[in-house]
């Protein structure tokens, strides 16, 4: 059977069944290919770790930490560069920006180039996490069944979303986490529409992904410490230090990323990041890769590790040298995360999250016991301390409360869960108004909130509303020339534009009405000496907020749009109330 028959049958099949069990199939189908994207992306990353650490090489890759990360930059850029020719951008922003301004639309090379390139740039010490890129790779594949079958807006962001869950279902075995992860950070309302399909990418994904790993689990952990009400205090002071560590991972990671865009050729960046990455993680091995190894180390209480194979080893039985070493790791793997980043690597941050949130629990935890003779169960707060981190650099609370309460397979620390999350979700939200995920799309207008009417202004574009119909008139024209324009015109407005399409002015009917039909004025009265210059622009790369508030303090009905200096037509508040109503209808229906 050709590919085009078995289209031709599958689009015949489809007529034939309600649209609403049509979208539960393709969120199980998405669900299924998302728990396959998750065992393709950690196994090629776990296939390559291997190689670099296996038989001889093995005794002296701490040595090779200077050049490893390098090396899979070097590839990662040259994947993009020569293999693929386009750019993949950051995982989870780029599906958020697919939302709010591209129509719920990914191409389809990504639905395999963030697999390749963050394999590469992790499997080689990239400091950063395969989240993000499993999330890009998974909400593609939604897109593009979405396109696929010629499914609307509303649907396509659905199975988007449905692409999501499942990455972060068949990472973590967290379905729950993954419903709510979506929900929270892709800001979708919880309606019956979406929720049941999310649950069925979500549990199909985490089964799909069982089925092939088996239990074979992030964090094998149980907890052995009940909660102690007499704890309470220093997990409301675990929330405040998390949530002042996660601004600290906020405004850090946007610093970095801010100077390495200064540095104009992207082989400096590769260079400068390849060299300070490779100096960070030889002296701090623990900054290599995800950093999973180091949060099960810790979570078993196993912390004298961290300084394995780096050139701290001799100093391994001094408690606070490697407690230093633990401490100042927590600030250093954003610096690290950010270098990746900047240097062209494919990657996440949700692993570091978790990796600084894991470590600052533990440091915590294991300060106080050793200089105030606590008791306190360091496993506990190492846990809450991940769910801490997530709750602030992601502003995340409860994702970050489930993923915890999932992966320890209990509930017995909902409670102080619930007060760190929540701490450092309000001290991170105080000084960082935006998550990581949303800075720079907020920063731009971009963002889809869960504020409806700003929501359906964000979808809207501009250029689609902008009206071209008018009849321009030279300002070195006489009033003649203009009544022969006004003549043929079906409007009674005219920009005056020059023959370099430069905006001069606007006349209206209202501004001629009394000099129209004097013929012996026609030759003397020149344009310019009529039209008036407005007082308001619209530029085209304006947001649609920016061009509301305009119409709002001009009290214009029509505004001039300019892109750059050059002319470009006109906006319409009435023809922007019209689009702006059919938009909420969509947006809103259930």
């Amino acid at each position: 059977m050709s590919l085009n028959t078995f289209i031709g049958k599958l689009f015949s099949w489809r007529t034939k069944i309600q649209q609403k069990h049509f979208i539960l199939l393709l969120s199980l189908l998405v669900g299924l290919a998302s728990g396959v994207a998750v065992i393709i992306i950690k196994n090629s990353v776990h296939f390559i770790k291997e190689l670099l650490t296996w038989g001889f090489v093995k005794e002296f890759h701490n040595y090779l930490f200077f050049i490893y990360p390098f090396i899979g930059l070097l590839l990662t850029n040259l994947f993009i560069k020569k293999v693929l020719k386009k750019p993949i951008g950051h995982g989870i922003p780029n599906s958020l920006f697919a939302i709010s301004k591209n129509n719920g639309v990914i191409k389809a090379y990504n639905m395999f180039a963030s697999v390749i390139a963050s394999s590469l740039t992790v499997g080689f010490g990239g400091s950063v996490g395969l989240e993000g890129p499993t999330v890009a790779t998974n909400s593609a594949i939604g897109s593009n069944i979405a396109r696929l079958f010629k499914l609307d807006y509303k649907t396509t962001t659905l199975l988007l979303g449905c692409g999501a869950a499942g990455a972060m279902s068949g990472i973590f075995n967290a379905p729950i986490a993954a419903l709510v992860f979506v929900l929270e950070v892709f800001l979708f309302d919880l309606t019956l529409t979406s929720m049941i399909p999310f649950l069925m990418a979500s549990v199909s994904a985490a089964l799909s992904s069982r089925m092939i790993l088996g239990d074979n689990v992030l964090f094998e952990i149980r907890i052995q410490d009940a909660f102690v009400p007499s704890e309470f205090p220093f997990y409301i002071l675990l929330g405040v230090f998390t949530g002042l560590i996660s601004v600290y991972f906020n405004k850090m990671f946007w610093l970095i990323e801010g100077l390495f865009e200064k540095i104009k050729l992207q082989k400096y960046r590769l260079l400068i990041g390849g060299i300070l990455l490779g100096t960070l993680i030889f002296f701090v091995p623990p900054l290599y890769g995800e950093g999973f190894e180091t949060i099960t180390a810790l979570l078993k209480g196993d912390f004298k590790s961290v300084v394995d194979h780096s050139v701290f080893f001799e100093h391994k039985e001094e408690i606070l040298i490697v407690l230093g070493l633990l401490f100042g790791v927590i600030f250093l793997k954003v610096i690290a995360s950010a270098i990746t980043f900047g240097a062209g690597g494919i990657g996440g941050v949700f692993a570091p999250s978790l990796f600084m949130g894991a470590t600052s629990g533990f440091v915590f935890a294991k300060t106080l016991n050793i200089f105030k003779d606590s008791n306190l169960s360091e496993t506990n707060f190492t846990l809450v301390g991940m769910a801490g981190l997530i709750a602030g650099v992601l502003h995340a609370p409860l994702t970050s409360l489930f993923l915890i309460a999932e992966i320890t397979r209990g509930y017995e620390l909902i409670i102080p869960l619930m007060i760190t999350a929540a701490i450092a979700y309000l001290t991170s939200k105080y000084f960082v108004p935006y998550s990581v995920y949303t800075m720079q799309l907020a920063k731009r207008g971009e963002l889809i909130t869960r504020h409806k009417d700003k929501a359906v202004l964000t979808l809207m574009k501009l250029h689609t509303e902008v009206e071209k119909d008018f009849n321009n008139i030279s300002p070195n024209a006489t009033l003649g020339d203009l009544v022969k324009v006004v003549s043929k015109s079906s409007r009674n407005l005219f920009p005056v534009v020059d023959d370099k399409d430069i905006l001069h002015g606007v006349i209206t009917l209202d501004d001629i009405r009394e000099i129209m039909f004097k013929p012996e004025m026609y030759d003397t009265v020149k344009v310019q000496s009529l039209m008036t210059i407005p007082q308001t622009y619209v530029h085209l790369s304006d947001s649609m907020d920016i061009v509301m508030e305009k119409f709002t303090k001009s009290n214009a009905w029509n505004l001039p749009v300019i892109n750059g200096k050059k002319y470009v037509g006109f906006v319409s508040k009435s023809k922007l109330f019209n689009a702006y109503r059919k938009l909420l209808v969509e947006f809103s229906e259930e």
